[in-house]
């Protein structure tokens, strides 16, 4: 029987679709009510780590969750200290995890193209003389480039102009 395609080898193959009914560790099974995923701190030999955020775009706002493996010498009370330039990482919350590393959530908002990096210190309350240093690595893209895909552990908040309406719009009276 004809297909009225010249040439068309295919035999019913197609595009397969996650399915919730599928076996939990399935490849195809997605689980919307696990913990997001991180990215992973990477050890550097200065003693500090790196976390590679990968592409962003400019002029955009995005949370970035990380894990830095365990380190003894920091305490649990952990705070990070404000940065000498005033950059555009902020930390909003650090938290232990189960394993015995550190969970930070950070807010990147992108202001230039190129491949940036920006760094943050974590030191325990109360001792300032045991620190962690911390460098975010992004390659940040114009916004008129595409949309790239983002890493797990990243997420767009918005542009810029999203987050300033926000900010404004909470800060007016209603009545």
């Amino acid at each position: 029987m004809a297909t009225g395609r010249k040439g068309s080898t295919s035999k019913g193959s197609g595009v397969r679709f996650p399915d919730n009914d599928e076996p939990p560790g399935s490849p195809t099974r997605r689980d919307d009510q696990s913990s997001p995923s991180t990215l992973m701190a990477i050890p550097e030999k200065d003693g500090g780590y790196l976390v590679k955020a990968g592409f962003l775009r400019s002029h955009h706002c995005y949370e970035v969750v990380f894990t830095v493996p365990d380190v003894p010498t920091l305490g649990k009370e952990l705070c990070s200290l404000p940065s000498s330039a005033p950059g555009s990482l902020k930390v909003d919350r650090i938290t232990s995890t189960l394993e015995g590393g550190i969970k930070v959530i950070c807010e990147y908002r992108t202001q230039q193209e190129g491949v940036l990096q920006e760094e943050l210190t974590l030191v325990t309350r109360g001792r300032k003389d045991s620190c962690l240093k911390v460098r975010l690595h992004a390659r940040v893209m114009d916004p008129h480039h595409g949309t790239p895909m983002l890493l797990e552990g990243v997420r767009c908040l918005g542009t810029e102009k999203d987050s300033q309406k926000g900010k404004n719009s909470s800060d007016r009276k209603r009545i």
